[in-house]
C-alpha cells in the first residue's frame, strides 16, 4: 500500500503503540520544584517517613489510599529525588490539559475496573527497568471520603510480582476537594511513607490475605478524622455545594431525590428536613425535629442499608434514568477540562437483570446490556455529576439529568452483591447484610 494510501493512526491507536520508560531526571526535579513551591503549601502538608523508599535494591510498588485527585503532589514528596510512574485512568489521556503532561511524567495507563492488556503492558515494562510503579488498589480515587474496598485481584496481582510493597498513608485530601465539589480547600492534610509487604510477606499469605490488609490499612473515614482533630477547613460558603449528589435521600421522611444542596445547606424539598455545614465539616440541624446523620459517610452508609432492603423486598425493582452519553472522540483531545465529549443521549437502566443503556451514538442508534458478573460498581473519575464504563474496550460517560449517580452507584454494586458478590463489602459491615441474600458464593 502506498504511503498515501496508509491511514493513521488515531490518537487510542497512538497510545496503543506507546513504549513506557522511568521519567527523567529533569522532569522529575520540575515536578517536585513546583509541587513543593507553588501547588503543595495551599493544603497545609505535612510529611512523615519510616523508611527511605530510595535505598531498595531492583522494582518496587507504591501504593496509598487514594483520597482525592491531588494524591499525586503527596507521592511525589515522600519519594523525591526518586522517579516513579503512575498509574491514572486511560480516559485521563484524552484530555487536553493533561496529556502533555502524563507524557512528560510517563503516566501508566489503565482501564479502570477492566483487566486491559495495556495497562499491564506497560507496568510489566517499568518493573522490567527496576522502576516504581505507584498506583492505588481501590481503583479510584474516594467518593464519600471513606475509602472503596480494593479492585477484585489485586491480592493475587500483588504476589504475583512478589516485590516490596510500600504504602503512603493519606490523611485529609478529600477535605480539601470533595468529589461532590471540586472547589479547593485549606486545612490540614498528611501523608506517611512505610514498607507494607515485604516480598516473603507476600509469598506467605494467600490473595484474599493480601486484600484483607489491605482494606485493613486503607481503613478511613474523612469526617471522623478531622472531626476528633478540631480542624477548620476554608468552606467559602459552599460547604454543602452538590452534597445531594451523593446525600440524596431525606433521613427523616424517606423521600429520595428530595435533598436540595446549596451553599452550606441541605433540605429536603418535601418535609423540609436539613442542617447547615460549618468550618469542620459539621451537621448544625436546622431545628430540634431535624433527622440528620452524623456525617456525609454516615448518611450513605445508611442510604446503602436503605438499598440493601430495597430490592430484596422488590423483585421486579428497576431503576431508569435520561442521560447524555459521551465519549473519547478518535482524532481528537478533550478540550475545556470536559473528561467526554457528548455523542447521544438515551435511558440508563438498573434492575435483577443487570445494567443496560437504550438511546442513540452518533445520531445512530446504540445499546448494550451487562450483567452483574461483569459489573460490580460504576467508575465515578472525577465528580460526582457522572459516572463511566467500558463497553467492548471503548470508554463511555453517562450524566444523568438529575443529581441521581449517588442512587445509580449504590444500585450497581449492591445489585451485584445480591446476584454475584466477587467485589465483597469490607467484612465491618457484614452486619448489614445480616437475615439477607448475598450472592451465589454465599448462599446457604
Amino acid at each position: 500500500m502506498s504511503k498515501e494510501g496508509k491511514q493513521k493512526p488515531n490518537l487510542q491507536q497512538k497510545l496503543e503503540k506507546r513504549k513506557f520508560k522511568i521519567p527523567s531526571r529533569t522532569v522529575t526535579g520540575l515536578y517536585n520544584a513546583i509541587g513543593s513551591t507553588v501547588l503543595l503549601p495551599k493544603y497545609a502538608p505535612h510529611f512523615s517517613s519510616e523508611v527511605d523508599i530510595n535505598d531498595r535494591e531492583g522494582a518496587c510498588f507504591l501504593i496509598w489510599n487514594h483520597l482525592s485527585r491531588l494524591d499525586h503532589l503527596y507521592t511525589m514528596k515522600l519519594v523525591y529525588p526518586g522517579r516513579y510512574n503512575m498509574v491514572a485512568g486511560y480516559s485521563e489521556f484524552f484530555r487536553s490539559h493533561l496529556h502533555t503532561v502524563f507524557r512528560l511524567n510517563r503516566i501508566l495507563p489503565k482501564k479502570v475496573y477492566t483487566q486491559d492488556r495495556l495497562g499491564i503492558k506497560a507496568i510489566n515494562s517499568i518493573i522490567k527497568q527496576g522502576g516504581i510503579v505507584t498506583f492505588s488498589p481501590e481503583g479510584m480515587s474516594s467518593i464519600y471520603g471513606t475509602n472503596q474496598p480494593v479492585v477484585p485481584g489485586s491480592g493475587h496481582f500483588l504476589k504475583h510480582y512478589g516485590i516490596p510493597v510500600y504504602c503512603v498513608r493519606m490523611r485529609g485530601q478529600y477535605l480539601t476537594s470533595t468529589k461532590h465539589f471540586l472547589e479547593e480547600r485549606k486545612g490540614r492534610t498528611e501523608a506517611h511513607l512505610f514498607l507494607l509487604f515485604t516480598p516473603e510477606q507476600l509469598k506467605s499469605m494467600t490473595d484474599e490475605e493480601v486484600e484483607d490488609a489491605l482494606n485493613e490499612e486503607f481503613r478511613h473515614d474523612e469526617f471522623e478524622w478531622t472531626y476528633e482533630r478540631g480542624i477548620k477547613w476554608e468552606m467559602h460558603g459552599h460547604s454543602c455545594e452538590h452534597l445531594d449528589e451523593i446525600c440524596y435521600r431525606c433521613p427523616k421522611c424517606g423521600a429520595e431525590l428530595s435533598m436540595e444542596a446549596e451553599g452550606d445547606s441541605i433540605r429536603c424539598k418535601v418535609c423540609s428536613n436539613g442542617a447547615m455545614m460549618n468550618d469542620r465539616y459539621e451537621f448544625i440541624p436546622f431545628n430540634g425535629s431535624c433527622v440528620i446523620p452524623r456525617s456525609p459517610s454516615q448518611w450513605v452508609l445508611d442510604e446503602r442499608a436503605a438499598v440493601i432492603k430495597q430490592i430484596r423486598e422488590d423483585p421486579e425493582f428497576s431503576f431508569s434514568e435520561h442521560v447524555t452519553l459521551g465519549y473519547l472522540p478518535p482524532d481528537k483531545y478533550v478540550n475545556k477540562m470536559k473528561t467526554s465529549e457528548p455523542c447521544g443521549e438515551g435511558v440508563f437502566t438498573i434492575d435483577h437483570k443487570g445494567i443496560r443503556f437504550e438511546g442513540t451514538k452518533n445520531g445512530e442508534p446504540f445499546s448494550f446490556e451487562l450483567g452483574y458478573s461483569t459489573v460490580y460498581s460504576l467508575a465515578i473519575m472525577t465528580s460526582t455529576a457522572k459516572f463511566s464504563l467500558y463497553i467492548n474496550g471503548a470508554f463511555y460517560e453517562f450524566t444523568p439529568d438529575r443529581r441521581s449517580v449517588g442512587k445509580m452507584l449504590l444500585l450497581t454494586e449492591e445489585m451485584h452483591r445480591y446476584h454475584y458478590n466477587s467485589w465483597r463489602n469490607f467484612k465491618w459491615y457484614d452486619y448489614l447484610y445480616e437475615g439477607v441474600r448475598l450472592g451465589i458464593d454465599r448462599e446457604q
